[in-house]
């Protein structure tokens, strides 16, 4: 799968991504991939060659650039550490509303100017954290996202006035959430509420379970199941042709 690595400036520095293409003659529709928590790593690059493969060009970011030299976890351990899980989690911190919406026009404006990119609106979609920075893009950049799909994403409805659900009536993007069972980051409840502000703003969703645990999608994630992952990717692929015209 061709593929590069490159940087992007933004208003914080420069974010290293890499592009992964499909084969063959373009131009096709964009999407930015978000990972989970534990960053960038040889299985999301997997994963973005593998969408890729299905028709999309897939810009894969550091989303923890600012922080300086990177140190992968083993999602295997990571959770376990005390001193890993305290890394993890202050970095995620890092990553506010604010600073991901930047980072995000930074990456859709990097799209935008590839000439293997076709069209103005992009696709996104996340894992865990990744998952809740793609539907809060969602009504955030409203104008530059055009599908939006989060799985087994956290977040995603609080009661921070930042909540991506009190969003809702700002999104155009058609949003699919894929929710893991015995979730505590993303609860039926928190569906119930995300339903009904989403169905109330008119947006284009749906909203799915899966029966395996928080992680279900992500090969290097202890709980990774793989009949879940494969449903994953037929949803995602409904969902990108849909919206996405090539």
């Amino acid at each position: 799968m061709p593929n590069i690595t490159d940087g992007v400036s933004t208003p914080d520095g420069n974010c290293t991504v890499r592009l992964f293409t499909p084969t063959g003659a373009g131009p096709w529709p964009g999407v930015i991939m978000f990972p989970d928590a534990g960053g960038v790593r040889d299985t999301f690059e997997q994963m973005a060659a593998r969408l890729a493969d299905a028709g999309y060009v897939v810009l894969l970011p550091d989303v923890y650039y600012r922080e300086g030299q990177w140190i992968a976890f083993d999602m295997a351990t990571a959770f376990g550490d005390a001193a890993e899980r305290t890394r993890l989690m202050s970095l995620i911190a890092t990553l506010t509303p604010d600073r991901t919406t930047r980072d995000a026009d930074a990456l859709f404006d990097y799209l935008a100017g590839r000439p293997e990119v076709t069209g103005a609106r992009f696709g996104v979609c996340g894992y865990c954290m990744g998952g809740r920075i793609s539907v809060l893009l969602a009504g955030r950049l409203p104008e530059r996202v055009a599908a939006a799909a989060s799985f087994h994403g956290g977040g995603l409805v609080t009661d921070r006035p930042d909540s991506p659900h009190l969003l809702a009536d700002r999104m155009r993007a058609a949003v699919y959430i894929g929710g893991a069972e015995n979730d505590q980051t993303f609860t039926a409840e928190d569906a119930e509420q995300l339903d009904k502000a989403l169905t109330a703003a008119g947006v284009e969703h749906r909203i799915e379970w899966y029966r395996g645990a928080h992680g279900f999608a992500v090969p290097d994630n202890p709980p990774f199941d793989e009949a879940c992952a494969e449903r994953h990717w037929a949803a995602l692929a409904q969902v990108f042709a849909a919206a996405l015209p090539r």
